[in-house]
């Protein structure tokens, strides 16, 4: 939750012609992952838990990328990245290492 609303401050400074672009991207992306997490928690399976979890990754992935892109174009600054990054390899090292917990009816 508290890296979704850093990184909501963090597009503040998105140039306005990015609003309805990457600022919103990056806003959709760090949202879905909080509520993939409690969409997920609500059902009734670990296996559709472990679904939802992926979700969460697949946002994860996307927020990294959004990050990437608004480093290209000059919005923000190395070490706001760099923070940003770290924070997200670190929440997706946690998540997975969690998913890994969870049973699978894969099998």
């Amino acid at each position: 939750m508290s890296f979704g609303e850093e990184l909501f401050i963090l597009s503040k400074a998105f140039p306005k012609e990015e609003l309805y672009s990457l600022t919103s991207q990056l806003r959709r992306a760090v949202d879905s992952i909080a509520l993939n997490i409690a969409e997920g928690a609500t059902g009734n399976s670990q296996a559709e838990f472990r679904k939802f979890v992926g979700y969460y990754l697949s946002s994860l992935a996307e927020v990294v990328t959004c990050l990437h892109k608004a480093k290209l174009r000059g919005y923000i600054e190395e070490e706001s990245f760099q923070n940003s990054y770290k924070q997200a390899f670190d929440l997706m090292n946690s998540i997975a290492a969690f998913r890994n917990t969870l049973k699978s009816n894969d099998k």
